[in-house]
């Protein structure tokens, strides 16, 4: 078994996932409106504004999603990605603790949290410089 030694193949994969990564994210935020009703029941009732704040952080993931894909602002995006994944984490939370109300496997809500912070692993190896 030949052992990835080329520093440009490994430069070539995390490309590749820079742009998965992006892609998933900017599909993401369009997702925000798109379906934006399975997003705005993410959220508790008593929160105000639900869908602007469904739409606003659609915005943020496309924008975000794309800056990402940009060398010059590529790991202040990642930085920003992040964040914004741990600041919506509690929604995660919500969502599988009330699974109920959803119309997807309890299963799948539970198993989305550890995946939250392998997303954000992920994120900041491949905006890395």
């Amino acid at each position: 078994m030949e052992v990835i030694s080329n520093r440009g193949e490994i430069m070539l994969i995390k490309t590749i996932f820079l742009y998965i990564f992006a892609i998933l994210f900017m599909l993401a935020g369009i997702g925000h409106f798109v379906i934006d009703e399975f997003f705005i029941s993410s959220m508790p009732e008593w929160v105000i504004g639900r869908p602007l704040i469904v739409y606003i952080s659609g915005v943020i993931e496309i924008v975000l999603g794309a800056l990402l894909l940009y060398p010059a602002t590529r790991r202040k995006a990642g930085i920003a990605i992040a964040i914004f994944l741990v600041l919506v984490f509690p929604v995660n939370i919500y969502m599988a603790f009330n699974a109920e109300n959803y119309n997807t496997p309890e299963i799948a809500l539970w198993i989305r949290l550890p995946l939250q912070f392998l997303l954000i692993w992920w994120v900041m190896k491949v905006s890395k410089k």
